[in-house]
């Protein structure tokens, strides 16, 4: 009896590896017929590029003096921030200091307006915040219209039909040949195009 499932039991086994090799010598059958139809539609390599962004914002000379540019209204606003946060607490502790011998009532009116003043300081602070996002949004922008209208002339020029972007980390290409990698052509043409549009 034992000997009879064995048997059996062999058999299913032999028929089921059978039947997966016969399906997927089909796929391969059936793939490599659409490999060949789908390869008629796939465009050349040479069409297709990629540039990679983490490269092209270090080495661009433009994106570099909006850095420094913006690094220096951080510092100009946070300065400005500081020098009246600095006004308003010697305000605070020569209050602080006085408050004892002052009357009521002057007691009274000077919390008045040192709590105004702090909602004033806090109100200019978070102004300054918005304001400064808000000029790094426009730079931004400038720098992706930049870089994007002189991609659209140098593709059109070479005869790509696409250019990818490719960032460590945070892209879509997982694998590309170096072959395809535009980079350093592409530094080179909008550092020359950024020094004409600063003569």
């Amino acid at each position: 009896m034992k000997m009879t499932t064995l048997k059996l039991s062999g058999i299913a086994t032999a028929v089921a590896i059978v039947a997966v090799m016969a399906s997927c010598q089909n796929k391969d059958n059936a793939t490599s017929t659409t490999t060949k139809t789908a390869s008629t539609n796939v465009p050349d390599k040479e069409q297709i590029v990629y540039v990679n962004s983490d490269s092209l914002l270090t080495k661009y000379q433009y994106f570099k003096d909006l850095q420094t540019k913006m690094d220096a209204k951080s510092k100009a606003a946070q300065a400005d921030m500081g020098s009246k946060t600095q006004a308003f607490q010697r305000e605070v502790t020569e209050y602080q200091q006085q408050q004892n011998t002052m009357p009521a009532d002057q007691r009274a009116t000077t919390e008045q307006r040192l709590a105004r003043k702090q909602q004033e300081l806090q109100t200019y602070q978070q102004n300054a915040g918005s304001a400064l996002q808000r000029d790094q949004a426009t730079e931004q922008e400038k720098l992706y219209d930049k870089v994007a209208d002189y991609l659209k002339t140098y593709a059109k020029k070479k005869g790509f039909k696409m250019v990818l972007t490719y960032s460590k980390g945070n892209s879509a290409i997982l694998f590309a040949d170096e072959s395809l990698d535009i980079t350093s052509e592409v530094i080179v043409g909008l550092n020359d195009a950024y020094k004409t549009d600063k003569k």
